[in-house]
Protein backbone atom coordinates (compact mmCIF):
# COMPACT_ATOMS: atom_id res chain seq x y z
CA UNK A 1 0.00 0.00 0.00
CA UNK A 2 1.13 3.43 -0.89
CA UNK A 3 1.40 5.96 2.51
CA UNK A 4 -0.81 9.11 2.01
CA UNK A 5 1.09 12.18 2.97
CA UNK A 6 -0.61 15.47 3.71
CA UNK A 7 1.55 17.94 1.84
CA UNK A 8 0.79 21.71 2.98
CA UNK A 9 4.04 23.83 3.48
CA UNK A 10 2.11 27.08 3.35
CA UNK A 11 3.81 29.71 4.02
CA UNK A 12 6.89 28.38 1.82
CA UNK A 13 5.86 27.73 -1.68
CA UNK A 14 6.53 24.34 -3.45
CA UNK A 15 9.00 25.72 -6.09
CA UNK A 16 11.46 26.93 -3.18
CA UNK A 17 11.22 23.80 -0.99
CA UNK A 18 11.28 21.18 -3.98
CA UNK A 19 13.38 20.39 -7.13
CA UNK A 20 11.01 18.73 -10.09
CA UNK A 21 13.03 15.77 -9.74
CA UNK A 22 12.64 15.50 -5.91
CA UNK A 23 8.51 16.04 -6.70
CA UNK A 24 8.89 12.82 -9.20
CA UNK A 25 10.38 10.90 -6.58
CA UNK A 26 8.10 12.41 -3.71
CA UNK A 27 4.69 11.21 -6.21
CA UNK A 28 6.72 7.76 -7.01
CA UNK A 29 6.93 6.55 -3.15
CA UNK A 30 3.63 8.20 -1.20
CA UNK A 31 0.03 9.51 -2.32
CA UNK A 32 0.07 13.34 -1.68
CA UNK A 33 -3.26 15.22 -0.76
CA UNK A 34 -2.44 18.99 -1.34
CA UNK A 35 1.22 20.11 -2.44
CA UNK A 36 -0.11 23.68 -2.93
CA UNK A 37 1.35 27.05 -1.62
CA UNK A 38 -2.03 27.64 -0.53
CA UNK A 39 -3.10 26.69 3.09
CA UNK A 40 -4.75 23.55 2.78
CA UNK A 41 -8.99 23.53 3.56
CA UNK A 42 -9.77 22.00 7.18
CA UNK A 43 -12.52 19.66 4.90
CA UNK A 44 -9.72 18.71 3.09
CA UNK A 45 -7.49 17.54 5.98
CA UNK A 46 -10.65 16.28 7.89
CA UNK A 47 -11.26 14.00 5.29
CA UNK A 48 -7.65 12.46 4.97
CA UNK A 49 -6.54 12.65 8.19
CA UNK A 50 -7.40 9.07 9.59
CA UNK A 51 -5.40 7.60 6.91
CA UNK A 52 -2.21 10.34 6.70
CA UNK A 53 0.98 8.15 7.25
CA UNK A 54 3.40 11.47 7.51
CA UNK A 55 2.11 15.49 6.97
CA UNK A 56 4.48 17.64 5.62
CA UNK A 57 3.70 21.26 7.34
CA UNK A 58 5.48 24.99 8.44
CA UNK A 59 3.24 24.48 11.67
CA UNK A 60 0.68 22.09 12.72
CA UNK A 61 -2.87 23.30 12.82
CA UNK A 62 -4.94 20.12 12.55
CA UNK A 63 -6.04 19.30 15.59
CA UNK A 64 -6.09 16.30 18.00
CA UNK A 65 -3.50 13.64 17.25
CA UNK A 66 -6.05 11.35 18.47
CA UNK A 67 -7.65 11.75 14.92
CA UNK A 68 -4.59 10.77 12.76
CA UNK A 69 -4.60 6.78 13.71
CA UNK A 70 -1.97 6.07 11.09
CA UNK A 71 0.23 9.02 11.88
CA UNK A 72 3.82 8.48 12.19
CA UNK A 73 5.27 11.49 10.51
CA UNK A 74 5.03 15.29 11.28
CA UNK A 75 7.71 16.99 8.90
CA UNK A 76 8.37 20.57 10.28
CA UNK A 77 9.62 22.86 6.97
CA UNK A 78 8.96 25.75 8.65
CA UNK A 79 13.43 25.83 10.41
CA UNK A 80 12.28 24.46 13.65
CA UNK A 81 10.60 21.86 15.79
CA UNK A 82 7.01 22.86 16.99
CA UNK A 83 6.65 23.79 20.75
CA UNK A 84 4.74 21.81 23.81
CA UNK A 85 2.07 24.39 23.22
CA UNK A 86 1.63 23.24 19.55
CA UNK A 87 2.36 19.21 19.57
CA UNK A 88 0.77 16.87 22.35
CA UNK A 89 4.59 15.31 22.46
CA UNK A 90 3.36 12.81 24.95
CA UNK A 91 0.74 11.66 23.07
CA UNK A 92 3.36 11.48 20.34
CA UNK A 93 5.83 9.23 21.80
CA UNK A 94 3.14 6.86 22.83
CA UNK A 95 1.87 6.33 19.64
CA UNK A 96 5.18 6.34 17.44
CA UNK A 97 5.18 9.52 15.49
CA UNK A 98 8.00 10.77 14.95
CA UNK A 99 8.35 14.86 14.63
CA UNK A 100 11.25 15.87 12.42
CA UNK A 101 12.86 19.09 11.27
CA UNK A 102 14.06 20.49 8.67
CA UNK A 103 16.37 22.98 10.27
CA UNK A 104 19.55 21.54 9.46
CA UNK A 105 19.20 22.61 5.38
CA UNK A 106 19.48 25.77 6.50
CA UNK A 107 23.06 25.45 8.04
CA UNK A 108 25.09 25.73 5.16
CA UNK A 109 23.00 29.00 3.77
CA UNK A 110 23.15 30.66 7.41
CA UNK A 111 26.39 30.04 7.90
CA UNK A 112 27.83 31.82 4.85
CA UNK A 113 25.62 34.68 5.39
CA UNK A 114 27.43 34.98 8.78
CA UNK A 115 30.39 34.98 7.25
CA UNK A 116 29.69 37.60 4.67
CA UNK A 117 27.95 40.18 7.22
CA UNK A 118 30.63 39.58 9.78
CA UNK A 119 33.15 40.68 6.59
CA UNK A 120 30.86 43.19 5.80
CA UNK A 121 30.29 45.03 9.28
CA UNK A 122 34.47 44.71 10.21
CA UNK A 123 35.29 46.13 6.84
CA UNK A 124 32.81 48.33 6.55
CA UNK A 125 31.89 47.12 3.15
CA UNK A 126 28.54 48.32 2.70
CA UNK A 127 29.63 51.77 4.78
CA UNK A 128 32.15 52.43 2.28
CA UNK A 129 29.63 51.78 -1.05
CA UNK A 130 27.16 54.06 0.55
CA UNK A 131 30.14 56.46 1.26
CA UNK A 132 31.15 56.58 -2.38
CA UNK A 133 27.52 57.04 -3.53
CA UNK A 134 27.94 60.00 -1.65
CA UNK A 135 30.96 61.29 -3.16
CA UNK A 136 32.35 61.28 0.94
CA UNK A 137 34.96 58.07 0.11
CA UNK A 138 38.71 57.73 1.50
CA UNK A 139 40.79 56.16 -0.47
CA UNK A 140 43.30 53.61 0.81
CA UNK A 141 44.85 54.00 4.48
CA UNK A 142 42.23 56.74 5.72
CA UNK A 143 39.35 54.66 4.05
CA UNK A 144 40.58 51.92 6.36
CA UNK A 145 40.28 53.55 9.89
CA UNK A 146 38.70 51.19 12.12
CA UNK A 147 38.29 48.46 10.07
CA UNK A 148 39.82 45.19 10.54
CA UNK A 149 40.63 41.55 9.62
CA UNK A 150 39.11 38.46 10.88
CA UNK A 151 42.64 36.80 11.01
CA UNK A 152 44.38 35.94 14.05
CA UNK A 153 41.09 36.96 16.14
CA UNK A 154 38.69 35.66 18.31
CA UNK A 155 35.68 34.61 17.09
CA UNK A 156 32.76 33.29 19.56
CA UNK A 157 29.49 31.21 18.92
CA UNK A 158 26.86 31.82 20.96
CA UNK A 159 24.83 28.75 20.49
CA UNK A 160 27.35 25.41 19.17
CA UNK A 161 24.51 23.83 17.21
CA UNK A 162 23.64 22.91 13.54
CA UNK A 163 24.50 26.64 12.61
CA UNK A 164 27.55 27.04 14.53
CA UNK A 165 29.12 23.67 13.13
CA UNK A 166 28.44 24.40 9.55
CA UNK A 167 30.19 28.48 10.20
CA UNK A 168 33.07 26.82 11.96
CA UNK A 169 34.61 25.45 8.88
CA UNK A 170 34.22 28.74 7.02
CA UNK A 171 36.33 30.79 10.14
CA UNK A 172 38.67 28.32 10.52
CA UNK A 173 40.86 29.57 7.63
CA UNK A 174 41.32 32.63 9.54
CA UNK A 175 43.16 31.28 11.99
CA UNK A 176 41.35 32.17 14.62
CA UNK A 177 40.81 31.62 18.19
CA UNK A 178 37.06 29.92 18.52
CA UNK A 179 35.04 30.17 21.82
CA UNK A 180 31.88 28.65 22.47
CA UNK A 181 29.16 29.16 24.80
CA UNK A 182 26.53 27.09 24.90
CA UNK A 183 24.61 25.44 28.07
CA UNK A 184 23.19 22.57 26.40
CA UNK A 185 26.59 21.06 25.26
CA UNK A 186 29.05 19.80 27.89
CA UNK A 187 32.55 21.04 28.03
CA UNK A 188 33.61 17.61 27.01
CA UNK A 189 31.69 17.98 23.38
CA UNK A 190 33.05 21.85 22.56
CA UNK A 191 36.61 20.34 23.36
CA UNK A 192 36.20 17.44 21.22
CA UNK A 193 34.70 19.67 18.07
CA UNK A 194 37.65 22.14 18.64
CA UNK A 195 36.18 25.21 20.08
CA UNK A 196 36.71 26.43 23.80
CA UNK A 197 34.09 26.46 26.33
CA UNK A 198 33.74 30.35 27.36
CA UNK A 199 30.94 31.95 29.97
CA UNK A 200 28.63 34.26 27.97
CA UNK A 201 30.12 36.97 30.36
CA UNK A 202 33.53 36.50 28.96
CA UNK A 203 32.95 35.56 25.24
CA UNK A 204 31.01 39.11 25.18
CA UNK A 205 33.91 40.80 26.41
CA UNK A 206 36.63 39.02 24.45
CA UNK A 207 35.57 38.31 21.39
CA UNK A 208 36.23 40.25 18.49
CA UNK A 209 33.26 38.44 16.09
CA UNK A 210 30.23 37.53 18.22
CA UNK A 211 27.67 34.89 15.94
CA UNK A 212 24.40 34.96 17.49
CA UNK A 213 23.03 31.36 16.60
CA UNK A 214 21.31 30.00 19.40
CA UNK A 215 17.81 28.55 19.17
CA UNK A 216 15.41 30.47 21.27
CA UNK A 217 13.89 28.70 24.70
CA UNK A 218 11.91 29.58 27.54
CA UNK A 219 15.68 30.24 29.04
CA UNK A 220 17.00 32.18 26.75
CA UNK A 221 14.04 35.12 26.52
CA UNK A 222 16.52 38.35 26.06
CA UNK A 223 19.64 36.47 27.97
CA UNK A 224 21.59 39.26 26.06
CA UNK A 225 20.57 42.23 27.72
CA UNK A 226 21.41 45.84 28.04
CA UNK A 227 24.29 44.76 31.06
CA UNK A 228 25.69 42.18 28.54
CA UNK A 229 25.46 43.90 25.54
CA UNK A 230 27.62 46.59 27.44
CA UNK A 231 30.30 44.17 27.92
CA UNK A 232 30.64 43.92 24.01
CA UNK A 233 34.32 45.57 23.23
CA UNK A 234 34.04 49.06 21.03
CA UNK A 235 35.91 47.03 17.87
CA UNK A 236 33.78 44.26 18.11
CA UNK A 237 31.28 43.00 15.37
CA UNK A 238 27.87 41.39 17.02
CA UNK A 239 26.01 38.93 14.62
CA UNK A 240 22.38 38.38 15.37
CA UNK A 241 21.83 35.47 13.48
CA UNK A 242 19.15 33.00 14.49
CA UNK A 243 16.19 34.74 16.34
CA UNK A 244 16.04 37.76 17.97
CA UNK A 245 14.20 36.38 20.72
CA UNK A 246 17.70 35.80 22.51
CA UNK A 247 18.47 39.48 22.80
CA UNK A 248 16.61 42.73 24.07
CA UNK A 249 16.23 44.39 20.89
CA UNK A 250 15.15 48.00 22.01
CA UNK A 251 18.80 47.83 24.42
CA UNK A 252 21.01 46.47 21.14
CA UNK A 253 19.22 49.28 18.55
CA UNK A 254 19.92 52.23 21.22
CA UNK A 255 23.57 50.83 22.14
CA UNK A 256 23.81 50.91 18.52
CA UNK A 257 22.96 54.25 18.15
CA UNK A 258 25.70 55.22 20.50
CA UNK A 259 28.14 53.70 18.64
CA UNK A 260 28.78 50.91 21.28
CA UNK A 261 29.96 48.66 18.98
CA UNK A 262 29.40 47.83 15.02
CA UNK A 263 26.83 44.91 14.26
CA UNK A 264 24.66 42.44 11.20
CA UNK A 265 21.74 41.83 11.96
CA UNK A 266 19.17 39.28 9.43
CA UNK A 267 16.31 38.26 12.02
CA UNK A 268 14.04 41.02 13.89
CA UNK A 269 11.44 41.07 16.59
CA UNK A 270 8.61 41.70 14.13
CA UNK A 271 8.57 40.91 10.77
CA UNK A 272 8.54 42.94 9.09
CA UNK A 273 10.01 45.74 11.09
CA UNK A 274 8.05 49.08 11.21
CA UNK A 275 9.31 51.82 9.00
CA UNK A 276 9.78 54.05 11.44
CA UNK A 277 11.97 51.74 13.82
CA UNK A 278 15.27 53.25 14.99
CA UNK A 279 17.24 50.22 13.82
CA UNK A 280 16.68 51.75 10.03
CA UNK A 281 18.44 54.59 11.04
CA UNK A 282 21.49 53.20 13.43
CA UNK A 283 24.89 53.76 12.71
CA UNK A 284 27.47 50.74 12.05
CA UNK A 285 25.37 48.28 11.54
CA UNK A 286 24.68 45.83 8.39
CA UNK A 287 20.91 45.27 7.87
CA UNK A 288 19.25 42.04 6.34
CA UNK A 289 15.68 40.98 5.70
CA UNK A 290 15.84 37.70 7.19
CA UNK A 291 17.44 36.33 4.20
CA UNK A 292 20.33 34.40 5.02
CA UNK A 293 18.41 30.76 4.63
CA UNK A 294 16.37 31.41 1.85
CA UNK A 295 18.28 31.01 -1.32
CA UNK A 296 17.07 29.87 -4.85
CA UNK A 297 17.59 26.09 -5.36
CA UNK A 298 19.75 25.59 -2.35
CA UNK A 299 16.77 26.00 -0.46
CA UNK A 300 15.51 22.44 -2.42
CA UNK A 301 17.51 20.68 0.00
CA UNK A 302 14.20 20.84 2.96
CA UNK A 303 12.43 18.84 0.22
CA UNK A 304 15.53 16.33 -0.68
CA UNK A 305 15.89 15.80 2.84
CA UNK A 306 11.72 15.36 3.47
CA UNK A 307 11.52 12.95 0.16
CA UNK A 308 14.95 10.71 1.48
CA UNK A 309 13.40 9.97 5.14
CA UNK A 310 9.77 9.34 3.28
CA UNK A 311 11.22 6.76 1.07
CA UNK A 312 13.12 5.74 4.20
CA UNK A 313 10.44 5.18 6.24
CA UNK A 314 8.35 3.37 3.63
CA UNK A 315 10.83 0.73 3.95
CA UNK A 316 10.60 0.50 8.10
CA UNK A 317 13.60 2.56 8.20
CA UNK A 318 14.61 5.32 10.37
CA UNK A 319 14.92 8.95 9.17
CA UNK A 320 18.32 9.98 8.19
CA UNK A 321 18.56 13.37 7.06
CA UNK A 322 15.76 15.47 9.52
CA UNK A 323 16.46 16.36 12.95
CA UNK A 324 14.32 14.59 15.32
CA UNK A 325 12.87 16.35 18.48
CA UNK A 326 14.71 15.15 21.41
CA UNK A 327 12.58 15.33 24.72
CA UNK A 328 14.86 17.53 26.87
CA UNK A 329 15.30 19.76 23.85
CA UNK A 330 11.09 20.42 23.01
CA UNK A 331 10.53 20.93 26.68
CA UNK A 332 12.59 24.15 26.85
CA UNK A 333 11.02 25.31 23.33
CA UNK A 334 8.41 28.31 23.80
Amino acid sequence: MVNKVILDPSFRRMEEIFHPDDLVRLHACCDVVWGRDEPMPEAMFEEHRADAFAVVTTRWRYGDLSEFPNLRAIMEVGGRHPGPAAVDYDTCRANGIRILSCAPAFGPMVAEMALGLAIDAAREISAGHEAFRAGEEKYLWPGNVGTFTLYGETVGFIGFGGLAQCLKPLVEPFGCRLVAYDPWRTEAYLKDRGVEPMPLCELLSQARAIFVLAIPSVENKAQIDRAMLELIRPDAVFVLMSRAHVVDFDALTELLHAGRFRAAIDVFPEEPMPADHPIRSAPNVVLSAHRAGSIVGDSNLIGRMVVDDLEAMARGLPPWHMQPAEPEIVARLP
